[in-house]
């Protein structure tokens, strides 16, 4: 159905994690030039604050903003899901067929509108509609394109000097004593990294997207999120730097090296050159000694792209990734090169039509990779973090205003995750904590900084759409905060939380001979933390191990809410928990079903995470808050213009349904702000 609306063409810019407080006093002091520009050409409030729904996760919001419907309607509550099988096991959730509510892009192609869905993290993929005008670009993770399912290798360090002897390849190795170090503990490096590989497998591993059970347990401050974003984990290579031999085409004073890739498995033979000026200032890879062309050249000062054959698990495929020089001696004594993890170029699994991909390849370029490493080391965040991400941004503007013009797209959806890909990285180390004493947070406060200013070069990319007849949305999910305090083992969305609720007595571990927890003791356990901010009571006849009668759940469920509410964190004296609803309350906050836990909680202000354990009104350190921000300019949409309405994020959906004039989705919880809207047709 359509019927008359304000504007024919309509583009939503989301940014991921990204907060109005910190934005708008960089827009005030001139650092935001161009998101200036959107809010004098249309509409905002004072503050830019979307009061966003909870939990403040990425799916949760982003389906949210898809289908104008609370979490506790549409189903997407998290990354996971709980198992049917056992409630300390999870499956990935960001899957559409998991919403059960209805997309507003299933409502724009009823209505006639060409619609593309750009990497639109939750309820995307795959497509929730048969129709021909529905195109779809990856939605299965936040990070970026084909991230997950087109990644074959890891990224990687290189350190040659003359005084090291052979050839070392250490896999996914923390280093906290500095970047690219000459390593002398080999094989206990080596034999730490079981953990790292099971975290990242959690996230963005073969497991988590198939749809396979997870099982994982939250027990200390080294299974949380602020500790794991803090680690700097890399592929380590050392390798002896020496004067260049038996080469088919090596320059005079040419020096060799070695680069391992494909999990250590292949040698790539590398050179470093000098200039005319006799300064060692680049360094060339080579497929292999006879090749008499490199596979890539990089110089000193600059981040380089070339396409690479990479083999994992016995199966090679050509792949993009990315080089840069950390350091190059001119007299060539030392080197260090990173080389960024490598995307399958063939991959078009998560494009709808796959002819999208052979499209953006051939008008725009490969999916450049975006680096996952940074954390504690400034060096890297600096050098190849941040401009990673400055490439990856630039790529995806150049391909949305591509396929806009050669598709002719009535209706745009798109989503960027660099400022809250580098929150996560960074901002827990933006105010001096435990453990991270002798970090400088204002460094990380400028460096995150530098993600805004970043993403307002991206705004400017897409203004003149504006005086093309574009209506234009900029939105996020939610912000990110910076703590006051550790946090407590509660409410982390890794998986089953045990330490607070095994304190309270609720939760009951089986340990290994170190007192590690390995399994829960279904026998004793009453109840159960798991993801973000869910308990569900072990009961009787509903849960595979359940030891609760019904006739007690209650009774149960009243005294956890009690003694949630009366913890106190042992550091602080402070009280933890927020809110504690049980799930029929949960209601009035959008949070109840069966996907909401038994019961909801939310943590105190001061104790948040970076953000989905609190509320999304929450305040922190540094100006910073979990609050979504909220823009709307271009036709239909009234210029410089300030409501003091409180727009909720389920007011987003019915909003562009009247700009565009079709109907609501079918479960659409929230209502049009009218008060942005112009007064001409």
């Amino acid at each position: 159905m359509k019927r008359q609306g304000y504007t024919n063409k309509l583009l939503v810019l989301g940014i991921d994690g990204m907060d109005p407080r910190l934005a708008k006093r960089m827009m005030d002091d001139g650092r935001m030039p161009n998101l200036k520009k959107f809010c004098e050409k249309g509409s905002t409030r004072e503050d830019m604050v979307l009061l966003g729904a909870i939990p403040t996760i990425t799916p949760p919001c982003w389906t949210t903003l898809a289908t104008g419907a609370y979490p506790g309607t549409h189903g997407i509550t998290c990354y996971w899901r709980q198992s049917p099988d056992s409630l300390d096991a999870v499956v990935y959730n960001m899957d559409s067929r998991n919403c059960v509510a209805e997309q507003m892009w299933n409502v724009t192609t009823e209505a006639g509108l060409k619609t593309l869905v750009w990497h639109w993290p939750g309820s995307s993929w795959p497509p929730s509609s048969n129709s021909e005008l529905l195109h779809v670009v990856d939605g299965t993770q936040p990070g970026s394109v084909n991230m997950g399912v087109a990644q074959m290798d890891w990224e990687k360090i290189i350190v040659a000097t003359p005084e090291i002897e052979k050839v070392v390849y250490a896999p996914r190795v923390e280093k906290a004593a500095g970047v690219g170090c000459i390593m002398t503990d080999i094989d206990d490096m080596i034999a730490t990294n079981d953990e790292e590989d099971e975290m990242m497998e959690i996230w963005w591993g073969d497991k988590s997207r198939e749809g396979m059970e997870i099982r994982t347990y939250v027990t200390c401050l080294d299974d949380t999120e602020m500790m794991i974003g803090a680690k700097v984990a890399y592929d380590i290579i050392n390798s002896p730097l020496k004067d260049a031999e038996k080469w088919a085409a090596a320059p005079e004073g040419a020096k060799e090296f070695t680069v391992l890739t494909s999990g250590g498995i292949v040698r790539r033979p590398a050179l470093m050159l000098k200039n005319e000026n006799g300064e060692y200032d680049r360094v060339a890879i080579y497929k292999n000694k006879k090749a008499t062309e490199p596979i890539v050249v990089v110089p000193v000062g600059e981040m380089v792209s070339a396409v690479d054959e990479v083999t994992k698990k016995e199966e090679t495929k050509p792949c993009y990734r990315s080089y840069k020089l950390l350091e190059l001696d001119p007299k060539g004594t030392m080197v260090r090169l990173w080389i960024s993890n490598a995307l399958d170029i063939s991959n078009d699994m998560l494009w709808h039509p796959t002819s999208l991909h052979e499209q953006v390849l051939k008008g725009v370029g490969n999916v450049p990779p975006v680096s996952l490493i940074g954390g504690e080391e400034s060096e890297l965040v600096d050098k190849i973090f941040e401009p990673s991400w400055d490439v990856y941004d630039q790529w995806q503007a150049d391909s949305l205003l591509y396929l806009i013009k050669e598709n002719n797209y009535d209706v745009v959806f798109s989503h960027l995750h660099n400022v809250d890909c580098a929150g996560h990285q960074i901002w827990h180390l933006g105010h001096t904590l435990e453990p991270w004493k002798h970090t400088d947070e204002k460094v990380y406060q400028g460096l995150i900084e530098r993600f805004y200013e970043q993403t307002d070069r991206y705004f400017e990319r897409f203004l003149p759409l504006l005086d093309e007849g574009w209506t234009i949305l900029l939105l996020s999910d939610h912000g990110l905060i910076v703590g006051e305090n550790v946090p407590p083992i509660l409410g982390e969305y890794g998986g089953l939380n045990t330490k607070v609720m095994e304190d309270l007595g609720y939760t009951v571990t089986i340990k290994d001979e170190t007192g590690r927890p390995v399994d829960v003791d279904w026998e004793k356990t009453r109840a159960v933390q798991i993801r973000s901010n869910y308990i569900y009571i072990n009961l009787k006849g509903r849960d595979a191990h359940g030891i609760v009668e019904p006739e007690d759940k209650y009774a149960l469920e009243e005294q956890i809410i009690n003694d949630l509410y009366n913890y106190r964190d042992p550091e602080t004296g402070k009280r933890v928990v927020g809110i504690c609803l049980r799930n029929k309350d949960g209601i009035l906050l959008g949070v109840n079903g069966p996907e909401c836990g038994d019961i909801f909680f939310s943590i105190e202000e001061g104790f948040n995470r970076l953000h989905g354990d609190s509320l999304s009104t929450s305040q922190g350190y540094f100006n910073t808050s979990v609050s979504p921000f909220f823009v709307a300019a271009g036709k239909g949409i009234k210029e410089n213009y300030i409501t003091e309405r409180t727009i909720r994020q389920v007011d987003v959906t019915p909003t562009i349904a009247a700009l565009l004039g079709t109907r609501f989705p079918a479960q659409c919880e929230g209502a049009p702000v009218y008060q942005i809207l112009s007064e001409d047709f």
